[in-house]
Formats: C-alpha cells, sequence, structure tokens
C-alpha cells in the first residue's frame, strides 16, 4: 500500500488502482473461487448488456448491487460462480451498422447481402467490451470476463434453437398477425415494454371526418382520429351499442350529423368556448332523433378513399360495428378502424368478418405502408411513396376538396418513439411468430408466487398485474442480425419442421443443390443457414424452407440459464439442475416487462418453474435535474470521472445507501459521493489511524518492547462500559447483517452498518481518545486499543462485499498486527493467514454481555449530547468553552439511572461542563403541550376533528406524559371515548427554568430534556483559553505532519493579556487539562531550539497577541538554577553542547566550580523540565 497509516490523509482512488494490482498480482478472483470448492454452490445469472455502447450509472448501480450481494454470499460459505454475458444480437447493432454505412431500407440490405451486412454487424459487437471490463473491474466487482458468454456464439445459439424446438413440440408456438409498434426507421417491430421505453409529448392533426351514410346521404356519421394518415385504410366505423347517439342538424351549414350525445363538443367546439352558456345550444345546433349505438350497427356507408372499395369489399365492409372499448371519454363516440394499423381495431374487425385473415390471409388487411413506413400501392397520386408520419396534411387537403372534413384541430399527447432511432413509431399489424404466453398464464401467475422479490410490490403488483393480462409473444423479428428462427415450412405453411440443434440440422437439412451441409459448420446466422431445405416429409420433391424471421433478442436472454451453459449438449441434467432456477437476480424497474419476463414465460414454458429464487429490482438513476441522463444534454457527470475523483468505495456506499435499491429513483449529484468519502470513509480512516498512533504510542512507552498484537482474551474480560457498549453494539450489527441479507434488504442494512461506523468513530474512538492515549494508565490503553482493533478486524470483514478496495486496505494493515506463529495448520481462507480480506468468512453473532441498561444507558448518552450540542449552538457558546451546569430532564428516573456511573463522566467530557444534574421532576423545569395531527385526524374522523382537537388541547400534563411514554391514549370526543396512538398528537416539551441563566432543548417526543447554563465568569474563560490552546498546538503538529513519537517543545509568547484571564494565567490554573493532553508550554525567553512551526493569533478572550512555536528539544534548566547562572552568558553555549547521559554536569564558570544535577536543575527539553513542574511558575493570584 502506498499511504502511511500516519499521513494526515488517504488518496482514496489511487489507493484503489494499487489494491487492483494486487488482487491481479494474487489472481484474487478465481483464488477465491478456488478456496471455494466444495462447498454449497450459490448460483447467479447476470442479464447480458448491449456492448455497443458505454456502461452508465444504471449498469454501475445494479451492477454494485450484484457484486455486494455475490461476495457476500461467498463469504457466507458458498461457492459463486459469476460469469460475465454479452447481448449480442438485435436492433443496436443493426442501427449503428444502418447508420455507419448510409442504409435506408430493407432492399439495400439485401442488395449488399446478408453475408456482408452481418460481418459489419459483428465487427462492432464487442467495440466496447475492453471498456465495459475496464470500468467493471475499477468498480471493484468481481465477475468473469475471461468465461463470458456471447449471445452470437454457436453454443448459444444451438440452446436458444433447443428451447424454441421444445416450446414448439409442446404446440406453444403459432404464427399469427398482429398490431405492434413500429419503427419505420429500423423497418422492425418492437414489443410493447421496447415500445413504452421512449414517450414523448408531441402535437399532431386531429381531424373530425364525415361518413354519409349510403341509405340516407344527406345523413354522416363522423369519427375523429389524431392519426389521418391512417384513413385511406378505413373499412368499418365502430360505435359502442349501449352509449347514447343523436342525430343533430348544424344551424350554420344545415349539415346532418350523428354523433354520440356525452360528445357533441368535440363536433362542435363553441361548446367549450368560454363564452358559451346554458342555452346557447339552439343557435349552434338542432337535435333531430335520439337513439342507443345499438341502432345503428349494420348501416353502411361511403368509403373515404376509392383504394380498397371494390364489390368484394363492399360486401362485408364500410359498415358500422360495435364494441365496448369505444367510449364517450373523447372523440365523438365513433371510431374510424383501419384493421392493419390499431389493436382494437384489428381484434374488433377480425371477430366482425369485416377481414379474414385465417381465409385470405395478408391479403385480407388492407396495409398499404411498406417496411420502411412509406405509401405503396393500391395508395397512389402525390401520396405514393410518401412516408406516412408526413403525409398528415396532405390527407386533410384532399378530405376538404373532398368535402368530407369537417373540423382540423391541433392535439397534444402522449405518443410512443423508438428507443433506438429517437423517431415516432406507428402501429403496425404483421405477421409474426408467436409464443401461446396466453395458455401458460396460470402457471405463471403459480410460479411467480413462489420468488421472492425486493421490493414485494413489484412482485405483488407490477409485475403481477402483467402476468394476470399477459398476451401472447410475437417472438420474431424481420432482420437480420440475430439468431434465426429454426423452422423451415412450405410455400402454404401447412407442413413445419422445426430443428433443435446442429447434428438434427446436418441430418435434416440439405444445400439448395442437393449437396450436404460442410462439415466444418461454425455458424448458424442468416448467411449459414437461408440457403439450406428440408424435403418435405409428406410430399416427394418438394422442399420447406426457413422462415425469414429471427428471434426478438428478448427470446434469447430470457433463454440465458440455458444457452450459457450450452444445455443441454455440453451440460448434463444433473449439473444443470445444480444451477437452475438461480438463487438470485438483480436489474432495474424497466426490466420488469423484460427480462424478468421473457426468464418466467421461458422456464415456465419448460419446466413450469421460475427461472430464479430471488431478486432485487432496483429503480432509476436520474440526472440532477430529475430528468433522465442524457449523453446528448450532458446532464451528469462521467462515472470514470467520479471514480477518479472520489474513488470506487465511495461511489459504491453512495449508490446502494439510498432508495434506489428498493425500487425508487434516485437524482445523482456528485456532491453526494463526495459526501461518503467525507462522512464515511475519512472517519473510517481516521479512527485506523488514530488506533495505529496509539498503538505505536504504546509500544514505545511499553518497558518490555513488545508489539501490540490481536488478544481476544483481554476484549472478552473488558468491564469498560464503553467497550461493553461497542462490543455488544457490534454483536447485534453481525445478527443484523446476516438477518438482512438473508431477506436481500440492502437498503436495511447499508444505514445500519454506516450507522455503525458512525458510532464507532463520532462515539467509541471520540470519548476513549484520552483512555486510548494513556490517560488512564497503560493497562487501560492496551485494553481499548485490543477493543478497538477487534472491532476494526471484524468490520473490515463485514464491510468487504460494500466497500471492497478499503476493506482490503485496512485488512492488509491490520493483519500484520495478529499472531502468525501458527499459520501453517491454519486454512487459507483463516483470517491473518488470508492473503485477501476476501477469502474470509463473516464473523457469527455470539452472545454479547451487555445488558440492557448500558445499551439504553449509550442510548441516552448519544441524545443527551446532541441535545446539549444544540443548546449551547442556539446560546452560540463554543464547545471548547466549558460551561458550569447541565441540566438534564426526564420524566423517567429508572433511564436516567443509565447514566450514573461511568457514563456520567463521559457526558461532562463531551458537553465541556463542571456539573451535570439528572432530574425527573419535570413539572418543576419542563411544561408539555399537544396539537393534533389535523392532516391524519381529518381523514379518520371527518367533522369530529374540531371537537377532537379541542379536546387534544386541553390534556393536562399528567395526560400527556402518559402518552409521551406509552404512545397511547384515550380521550373523549363529543361524549364518546376514542383512542389515539403516536402520529395523531403532535407533542411539544418547552423548558420553563429561568431563561435568563439556561438555554434548553428537548427530543421529538418531549420525553427527554437538556438545559444550558449559559451564565460565564473568569473561571470558565480560562478553561476555555487553556482547550483552545491545546487545539491549536495539536493543529501545529498536524500541519507540520509529525508523528506521534515526534518530541517537540511548546513555547508560548503574549502581549497584550487581560489580568485575570491572560493566556499565561489560563494555563496555569488549568494545568491538569495540560498535563491530560501531555502539553507542557514554556515562555518563549527558554526557547532554545530549532524552531519547527509557530502561529500567531488572538486568544478568545485572553490575550490580544499570542504566539505559539514548536522547537527541537534542547537542554533547559529548571527555574532556580536558571536565576542562579543568569549572569554567566557561556551557559548558553555549554547547555548547546552538553552531554546529558551522565546524571550530573561539572565544570566551572568564570572560575567558578558548579554541578547540575539532570532531573533537578537541568532536563533534556524544556517540556521534561515542565512536565515535572520545573519549567513554569504557579500562578500569582487564587485560580478561583
Amino acid at each position: 500500500m502506498t499511504t502511511s497509516v500516519l499521513d494526515s490523509c488517504l488518496n482514496f482512488p489511487e489507493e484503489e488502482e494499487v489494491i487492483l494490482r494486487y488482487w491481479k498480482e494474487i489472481d484474487a478472483f478465481r483464488t477465491s473461487i478456488s478456496l471455494s470448492a466444495g462447498k454449497p454452490e450459490y448460483t447467479f445469472y447476470d442479464g447480458p448488456p448491449f456492448a455497443t455502447g458505454l456502461p452508465h450509472y444504471g449498469h454501475i448501480l445494479a451492477g454494485t448491487i450484484k457484486d455486494t450481494v455475490t461476495r457476500y454470499a461467498h463469504q457466507t460459505g458458498h461457492k459463486v460462480s459469476r460469469r460475465f454475458g454479452w447481448d449480442c444480437h438485435g436492433l443496436p447493432v443493426e442501427y449503428e451498422i444502418d447508420k455507419a454505412l448510409g442504409l435506408n431500407s430493407r432492399e439495400e440490405v439485401l442488395a449488399m447481402g446478408i453475408g456482408v451486412y452481418n460481418s459489419h454487424c459483428r465487427s462492432i459487437v464487442q467495440r466496447y467490451t475492453r471498456e465495459w471490463e475496464t470500468v467493471v473491474t475499477r468498480l471493484g466487482r468481481w465477475i468473469d470476463f475471461e468465461n463470458d458468454y456471447r449471445t452470437m456464439d454457436l453454443s448459444f445459439m444451438e440452446s436458444v434453437w433447443w428451447v424454441f424446438k421444445t416450446l414448439f413440440d409442446k404446440g406453444l408456438v403459432y404464427r399469427g398477425y398482429k398490431v405492434m409498434p413500429y419503427s419505420t426507421t429500423c423497418a422492425t417491430p418492437l414489443s410493447n415494454f421496447e415500445a413504452g421505453l421512449n414517450y414523448k409529448d408531441v402535437t399532431d392533426i386531429a381531424v373530425v371526418v364525415s361518413f354519409p351514410l349510403r341509405d340516407e346521404p344527406n345523413v354522416s356519421l363522423v369519427a375523429w382520429t389524431t392519426t389521418p394518415w391512417t384513413l385511406p385504410s378505413n373499412l368499418a366505423l365502430c360505435v359502442n351499442a349501449h352509449l347514447n347517439y343523436v342525430q343533430v342538424r348544424s344551424v350554420a351549414d344545415k349539415k346532418i350529423y350523428i354523433v354520440a350525445e356525452m360528445r357533441l363538443t368535440q363536433l362542435f367546439p363553441a361548446l367549450r368556448s368560454k363564452k358559451f352558456q346554458q342555452g346557447d345550444e339552439a343557435r349552434i345546433y338542432e337535435v333531430l332523433k335520439s337513439f342507443k349505438g345499438a341502432e345503428l350497427v349494420g348501416r353502411m356507408y361511403e368509403p373515404l378513399f376509392h383504394f380498397y372499395d371494390s364489390a368484394e369489399r363492399r360486401s362485408c365492409a364500410f359498415k358500422v360495428i360495435a364494441d365496448e372499448y369505444v367510449t364517450s371519454e373523447a372523440g365523438t363516440g365513433i371510431v374510424h378502424q383501419a384493421p392493419a394499423f390499431g389493436e382494437d381495431d384489428y381484434r374488433v374487425c377480425v371477430r366482425n368478418k369485416i377481414v379474414d385473415v385465417i381465409m385470405n390471409g395478408e391479403r385480407s388487411l388492407p396495409c398499404p405502408v411498406d417496411a420502411n413506413g412509406r405509401f405503396v400501392s393500391p395508395v397512389s397520386g402525390d401520396l405514393q411513396g410518401m412516408p406516412v408520419k408526413l403525409a398528415d396534411a396532405a390527407i386533410c387537403s384532399l378530405l376538404h376538396k373532398m368535402g368530407r372534413l369537417v373540423l382540423k384541430e391541433s392535439h397534444e399527447h402522449s405518443y410512443p418513439f423508438c428507443w433506438r432511432s429517437d423517431t415516432p413509431l406507428i402501429y403496425k399489424a404483421v405477421p409474426s411468430w408467436f409464443v401461446a404466453v396466453e395458455t401458460i398464464r396460470e402457471n405463471l401467475i403459480q410460479n411467480n408466487k413462489q420468488t421472492y422479490w425486493v421490493p414485494a410490490s413489484v412482485k405483488e403488483k407490477r409485475f403481477h398485474n402483467w402476468l394476470v393480462d399477459a398476451k401472447d409473444w410475437a417472438i420474431s423479428r424481420n432482420r437480420f442480425w440475430g439468431t434465426p428462427i429454426p423452422l423451415w415450412v412450405s410455400e402454404d405453411h401447412k407442413e413445419m419442421v422445426a430443428i433443435g440443434c446442429v447434428a438434427e440440422l446436418r441430418a435434416k437439412c440439405e444445400l439448395a443443390d442437393g449437396s450436404q451441409i460442410p462439415m466444418d459448420l461454425s455458424d448458424l446466422h442468416r448467411e449459414s443457414v437461408d440457403s439450406l431445405v428440408v424435403a418435405s416429409p409428406s410430399r416427394s420433391g418438394v422442399f420447406l424452407h426457413r422462415v425469414d424471421e429471427v428471434f426478438d433478442c428478448w427470446f434469447e436472454s430470457g433463454s440465458m440459464p440455458y444457452a450459457q451453459l450450452h444445455y443441454p449438449f455440453e451440460c448434463s441434467e444433473k449439473e444443470f439442475l445444480k444451477k437452475f432456477p438461480a438463487d438470485f437476480i438483480a436489474e432495474g424497474l424497466d426490466q420488469t416487462r423484460g427480462w424478468f419476463y421473457t426468464l418466467m414465460v421461458i422456464s415456465t414454458a419448460l419446466f413450469n418453474k421460475p427461472a430464479f429464487k430471488n431478486l432485487i429490482v432496483n429503480g432509476l438513476v436520474l440526472a440532477a435535474d430529475g430528468k433522465k441522463m442524457s449523453k446528448r444534454l450532458k446532464n451528469y457527470p462521467d462515472p470514470t470521472l467520479v471514480i477518479n475523483a472520489h474513488g470506487a468505495d465511495a461511489l459504491r456506499l453512495y449508490l446502494i445507501n439510498s432508495p434506489v435499491v428498493k425500487g425508487e429513483t434516485i437524482k445523482f449529484v456528485e456532491s453526494g459521493v463526495r459526501g461518503v468519502l467525507r462522512d464515511v470513509l475519512l472517519p473510517w480512516f481516521n479512527a485506523f489511524r488514530f488506533f495505529t498512533q496509539q498503538a505505536s504510542r504504546w509500544e514505545i512507552k511499553n518497558s518490555t518492547g513488545n508489539k501490540f498484537t490481536q488478544d481476544n482474551d483481554r476484549v472478552r474480560k473488558s468491564q469498560n462500559i464503553m467497550d461493553v457498549w461497542i462490543m455488544a453494539s457490534l454483536d447485534s450489527l453481525v445478527h443484523f447483517v446476516h438477518e438482512e441479507m438473508r431477506t436481500y434488504r440492502l437498503y436495511t442494512v447499508v444505514p445500519r452498518l454506516v450507522g455503525f461506523l458512525g458510532d464507532l468513530t463520532n462515539w467509541y474512538v471520540r470519548l476513549n481518545r484520552s483512555r486510548l492515549k494513556g490517560t488512564d494508565g497503560e493497562d487501560s490503553a492496551l485494553t481499548s486499543l485490543a477493543v478497538l482493533y477487534d472491532v476494526l478486524l471484524k468490520m473490515t470483514v463485514i464491510m468487504a462485499p460494500f466497500t471492497p478496495f478499503f476493506a482490503e486496505y485496512l485488512y492488509q494493515h491490520l493483519r500484520k498486527r495478529l499472531l502468525t506463529s501458527n499459520t501453517a495448520n491454519l486454512p487459507e481462507d483463516a483470517i491473518g493467514k488470508a492473503d485477501s480480506v476476501h477469502y474470509i468468512m463473516l464473523p457469527l453473532a455470539g452472545n454479547p454481555k451487555a445488558d440492557g441498561k448500558v445499551l439504553v444507558g449509550m442510548s441516552l448518552l448519544q441524545q443527551v449530547v446532541e441535545l446539549g450540542r444544540r443548546a449551547r449552538e442556539a446560546a452560540t457558546i463554543s464547545m471548547k468553552t466549558p460551561v458550569k451546569r447541565v441540566i438534564i430532564v426526564c420524566d423517567s428516573a429508572l433511564t436516567l439511572d443509565g447514566l450514573r456511573g461511568e457514563l456520567e463522566s463521559y457526558v461532562l467530557e463531551e458537553l465541556n461542563t463542571w456539573e451535570i444534574v439528572l432530574t425527573s421532576d419535570v413539572e418543576t423545569w419542563c411544561s408539555i403541550s399537544a396539537l393534533p395531527n389535523l392532516p391524519i385526524l381529518a381523514k379518520r374522523l371527518g367533522k369530529q376533528v374540531r371537537s377532537a382537537a379541542d379536546a387534544i388541547k386541553g390534556l393536562d400534563s399528567a395526560s400527556l406524559r402518559s402518552f409521551s411514554r406509552t404512545g397511547s391514549i384515550m380521550i373523549c370526543v363529543d361524549g364518546k371515548l376514542l383512542h389515539f396512538s403516536k402520529g395523531d398528537l403532535i407533542v411539544k416539551s418547552a423548558f420553563s427554568g429561568d431563561s435568563t441563566r439556561y438555554i434548553a432543548t428537548s427530543s421529538s417526543d418531549g420525553g427527554l430534556t437538556v438545559a444550558v447554563c449559559t451564565v460565564q465568569d473568569d473561571a470558565l474563560r480560562r478553561q476555555g483559553i487553556t482547550r483552545d490552546f491545546c487545539n491549536r498546538v495539536n493543529k501545529l503538529r498536524k500541519k507540520r505532519k509529525l508523528n506521534i513519537a515526534d518530541q517537540v517543545d511548546i513555547f508560548y509568547a503574549e502581549s497584550a493579556p487581560l489580568d485575570n484571564i491572560s493566556t499565561t494565567r489560563a494555563l496555569a490554573c488549568n494545568s491538569n487539562l495540560l498535563n491530560r493532553a501531555r502539553i507542557y508550554p514554556v515562555d518563549f525567553s527558554s526557547c532554545r531550539g530549532q524552531i519547527l512551526i509557530s502561529d500567531k493569533y488572538a486568544s478568545p478572550g485572553g490575550s490580544n497577541n499570542l504566539s505559539i512555536a514548536l522547537a527541537v528539544p534542547a537542554p533547559s534548566l529548571a527555574p532556580a538554577a536558571k536565576k542562579k547562572f543568569a549572569g554567566y552568558v557561556a551557559l548558553e553555549t555549554l547547555l548547546a553542547t552538553c552531554d546529558l547521559s551522565n546524571s550530573k554536569i561539572h565544570g566551572s564558570l568564570e572560575n567558578n566550580p558548579f554541578e547540575l544535577k539532570l532531573g533537578i536543575d537541568i532536563f533534556p527539553s524544556a517540556s521534561s523540565a515542565r512536565s515535572l513542574g520545573k519549567g513554569i511558575l504557579a500562578p500569582s493570584k487564587p485560580c478561583a
């Protein structure tokens, strides 16, 4: 490790780089795997990311969660295989290639050649794999990149074929038509999940169009739509049979329309005007008749366009049909039907036989739009070749010329865009291959019940609701770079052969010229299999050809539990069942309808069991402004720069100590990462550094010359209340961590870990500083050091899964102090012998010896100190300035007893007070009142809330104090006794003592009040000056980077002191404080050594100009000797050159013999003279 533990600051990012090199040197990850051989298997599935982009904070968050859980599993006695995976196929790759090569249509790809196109795709698939590995490794995540799996490898693709064939053989695969979200830029359908990734608020043209009835040409049905481009494909109009409709005559143009009664405002915008008043209807329209929608069903109308107007069509289309999906909430209550461009349109038209895709197939659907979203035949004229999303204005112009455009306006709404190309999607009917999910829906719901999710609400609501309404899954994509669907079919689709492996491919397929498949076949992509044919099983001379589609990449990722193992080919059933289902998976909330869903569907279809047992769903990481992180907007800091600035541990802890680990969102701010470094990691390092300094000090002081080493026996036998408390707290923490990690609740574990580190650094170390420094004797210091060492070592192991770098740093330093004489017989993962903290098993909870009184007492101490500090802050009294008295008021005498004895001295020290008074006489010192929590009570009590509020305000203090203790009270409201609990009442406590002498603060529940005396006198000020002096000396030592073993002389000089509270007088009156701090200041006139560092300042309440200097120790005379030899100039030269190895110094000054005795007349340094009471005079006046 590069940084000395005695250095005041640790460069965390640099040390992490050192540790990475160390891990590489000892091959730490693979060694940990080998050390776990023979242990129970813990299976983890890693969802494969696309390698066409760099990792972002969402990946970092999910990776941190996965790494934390799998490290914990390893350190609790499991073998955890961790393989990285890559999603190599699909739209992201093709889109990059289309952009790079300037390809705009499917035809251009076919002209280029699928093989050439796919070779381009293959070349960029792992463009960023090295960057991914660098970032993931730098984050401290241990995962196997060398043995990774890739969805484009033959072994993976072969297992995907096996999955498909198994589903096909079970009758779960069929071909059908489905209206799906469709990207015209990428020329492919998308799943509903993908369509939901990128919604935007847009303004589109909305029109109301007339459809004259064939038998009443002067009467028109009117339909409203926000997609005018679909009107050329209109085949029907849909109403709701149960809604009320009206036939009205427009006053303005005398035309007659049929519209839903509740939707007249859509036909006549004047009804929506602010100027419109009730009774003005007669000036706008006249109602001619009213009727139910059912009366319209079957009526024929004149088509809008002639594109699909034929005798055959007129026999079944261009009529009114009915369905419940039509409502009166928008539009006109009449919906135009274009079955190729709307899911409901398709469903309703098929059911009413407007189209018959079973008998007539694809040609039954009017779909004049090509794969790239342009109008094609039979649409003609200026519209042909026009992109449909740009055709709305042209269509409106045509409708206006035809006299069919009733109304045109702008409409703002949320609309889906392609997540990859950022262009508007359309909805389009495409022939697809489906998995019949609806037939296994009930099994999916039951299998979901067998899984455990964090948070549970995602499983029980979002995911459950998705499963309840699960639709058949379209698994095919009309693309090129993907796993080909292994299905060979006849032209009429009546013969189908599914192939599930390479061996079967060789056995059943041949090249089109009749030759056999080459034996060196090493690829299953389209260019390798599209030319293969299968002889018809039933018709001689007839050959089946592979279907054109490839698998949706979600089908591949859902197959990864089997394909990553090349099951069932290279992995036996026995070995597979050891790894299936997974013990744990984790991804973001956006995978609820993605990877989590596809895993569940495929595993249920194959084995009727879930693919995983436990799942953590993380929320989304947003930019600081609450928006989605965007490379284009540059609204988030580069993760690499954040890591380089603050370290990976700080970033990891920031992310997993936030609501994002329980499915909520987080706004990422870099200052939060900096805060973790400042508030958690640095104090932790400083606690370790302080331990090291004091252990070194003890070793110097220890006359036996022994080094400090671990002493578990001393730790166990300690009766010191602070030792007992911290060890009991640690044991409680260990128990809590194991309990909560077993239930994957990182959101409770990490705050508790951080809280314990706060207790360790802010309370145990702070309250034991003087003891650790030896003030209470070296034996007590040794015990405290042993306890602190034990806690630091165990916390290092416990924190290893969460902060792997700093845990390793601490372990490598701490292990040097372990007794290692008998390590030969210890296992390789034994603490101390283990080369890495990550080999070591986590400690188990023991039986702490602390009783409840200690824990309650410490909890009370912490509350008292926090309240006392707040009171001092309110009175602007510095913590360096002592106060005469602190009064602690609590209505429970038993609770106050927890502070008596040992803990009382800590309160005195922490609040810098001369006296504490513990009292349960709350009536004398505090008043109590309560207010109703109106937002809560109003919901529950309704109109009674006012009476309840009056009753609450009238409660006496005894009732309120009882409520504060129990959290429960019965109150009479309007003659009835009602029960109120915590949260219903807001209890406030106010100090009723002498506010001219005290300032007080109370706990939120009013149960504890701390009052600080604000009266100051000279004695208090002198003590404050002394404390400030000691603080400045320590700061100078730190600034000069002096180690604890570095001895210096301390000199001071003051000018213009105030007589009664001068610095000299303050130091003389508080020599006990100086002795405890081992600070022995001497007047500047005695300085003879080289000055190392100095400072000048105005002492608060003391000297206007005070100088402090630290100097190299030099021989110094006692005051009496100095006075005796005051006239001898040669004495200065003598002191600089004298040998102090003898107990006496003999000599002659101006022919006068003298003798100086070491330790009486002369000392090695000014500080040593002062420490023995020889270097500073007693105060000339009494200190009181």
